[in-house]
């Protein structure tokens, strides 16, 4: 603590150490200053910062997406990619796309977002009900607590793993990462689009 001084005199003090002097907190009335090498002042505010990122919890939103005509086959193995993203911690949001005259059927999709909410209620609570937006019909569920809980204890682990790996000179093994992060079922229905415009 070297009081308040001018800016001229804090200069020439840093430039005698070989040093830098930084202005830490500018809204401060005077503004605090400090005397320090600045290159190793930011790689250690860089460092906190990745270290503060590695131990925030991110709930990601992951979009599945339906059409009215998949088949049980698809729909399966959609449903198995939705257990996976809730099991990681992650939100899943249903899309079901209705294309020409497959609006007139919406009780088809609300037939199969229920199918859906059944095969995750073990692991999931309905953030957002089946609700129809313009051409689309949506369903959002979040991952349970415990699995939240479960998520978080696994993370805790890895950053436990990593730091002994560090300490002892080892290369860390890498974050795991998902393969996939949206699921399209997007399959190109010539005879569907052929309808768009010409009801009746």
């Amino acid at each position: 603590m070297l009081g308040i001084m001018n800016t001229h005199e804090a200069l020439s003090l840093a430039q005698q150490q070989s040093l830098d002097l930084v202005e830490v907190n500018p809204k401060a009335m005077p503004p605090v200053c400090k005397i320090l090498d600045f290159g190793k002042y930011k790689y250690e505010t860089a460092k906190q910062a990745r270290e503060a990122r590695r131990k925030q919890t991110v709930i990601d939103i992951k979009e599945v997406k339906l059409r009215p005509k998949t088949d049980d086959h698809d729909l399966d193995f959609k449903c198995r990619a939705a257990r996976r993203f809730i099991e990681s911690g992650n939100k899943v949001k249903f899309t079901v796309r209705f294309r020409g005259r497959e609006i007139t059927h919406p009780q088809m999709a609300q037939q199969q977002l229920d199918w859906l909410m059944g095969q995750l209620e073990d692991i999931t609570n309905v953030e957002v009900r089946p609700q129809m937006e313009g051409r689309t019909m949506t369903l959002l569920v979040a991952p349970k607590p415990q699995i939240l809980q479960r998520v978080a204890q696994q993370k805790a682990q890895r950053e436990k793993e990593r730091q002994l790996a560090l300490k002892e000179g080892r290369t860390p093994e890498p974050e795991p990462s998902e393969e996939v992060d949206d699921l399209d079922d997007d399959e190109d229905d010539d005879d569907d689009d052929e309808g768009e415009g010409d009801e009746g």
